[in-house]
């Protein structure tokens, strides 16, 4: 018979995983011919930055992507993504391992593609976990020298709650201590938890960064929604349904395929050329 505190890990791994999880349409690191992960790209004047995108996790660089790698390659950016926090022994889940070492992987990529396309600085773009974990690269890694914008698709940037079921674990000796040596990635995103406290000892941002947050009222995995707001001078905090009343994506759709979200995304990257967004960006 499984003891109470197995029960509980169960439970917040499979939740994680039943909402965060997109189909795998490709094995990790295999990238899509069409201009996305191009290393010959050059950016243009207009748009003069590479942008990174940071998957969440459960996921990895390439599915993650396979709606808004191609609208931004559309529109004219030179797009790039990549795998990180892949435990041992694995090539298809990410986001797994600590946070810290994640952003070292962050900061070593994006030296690469600055390296490549020889600009001065990138734009990254992530999901859930890959919208906060570039933070602790621009905190901590020396990032903010390196990067334009961060844009972040319901980013856990004060953790998460995950619907309350966090709250257990206290109740369940060694649950906590189990969950940080099998999926240190997910213990890590625990609101409270050690790396959270570490994340925001020195404040929301770091000054240089344009910062966007887009969120959605009906995030189930990052909770509560209003957690992934940010504090500072130069942030734009974003709830989908300002924008458009009638979508209703949750968490992994708002990273995964929703093009209203994809429109204001574009604003962040390039303000000023920005376009209103509402529903009809859905059809843009």
């Amino acid at each position: 018979m499984k003891l109470p505190w197995r029960r509980l890990l169960a439970a917040l791994t499979l939740t994680a995983a039943a909402v965060m999880v997109p189909t795998a349409a490709a094995s990790a690191g295999s990238a899509p011919s069409s201009g996305w992960n191009d290393f010959s790209c050059r950016p243009s004047a207009q748009h003069p930055r590479p942008v990174v995108l940071v998957h969440g996790t459960f996921a990895n660089g390439t599915d993650n992507w396979l709606v808004l790698a191609p609208y931004l390659v559309d529109r004219g950016y030179c797009v790039y993504s990549f795998d990180y926090g892949m435990l041992p022994g694995e090539n298809l889940i990410g986001g797994l391992g600590p946070i810290a070492d994640s952003a070292q992987q962050l900061s070593d990529f994006t030296d690469r593609v600055l390296a490549a396309t020889h600009a001065a600085k990138a734009d990254l773009v992530g999901h859930s976990q890959g919208g906060m974990m570039p933070n602790y690269y621009l905190k901590f890694l020396g990032g903010a020298a390196k990067v334009n914008a961060l844009v972040g698709l319901a980013p856990d940037n004060h953790g998460t709650t995950l619907d309350g079921l966090t709250a257990l674990l206290p109740y369940f000796p060694g649950a906590a201590d189990l969950l940080q040596g099998v999926t240190p990635g997910l213990a890590d995103q625990v609101a409270g938890s050690p790396f959270i406290r570490t994340l925001n000892s020195v404040g929301d941002t770091v000054p240089g960064v344009h910062y966007t947050v887009i969120s959605t009222i009906y995030d189930e995995v990052v909770t509560p929604y209003t957690t992934q707001a940010l504090s500072g001078p130069d942030v734009h905090n974003v709830l989908l349904q300002h924008l458009c009343a009638a979508d209703v994506s949750e968490h992994v759709a708002i990273g995964l395929t929703d093009r209203i979200a994809f429109h204001e995304v574009a604003n962040a990257l390039d303000p000023a050329h920005a376009t209103p967004t509402n529903c009809l960006s859905a059809f843009s």
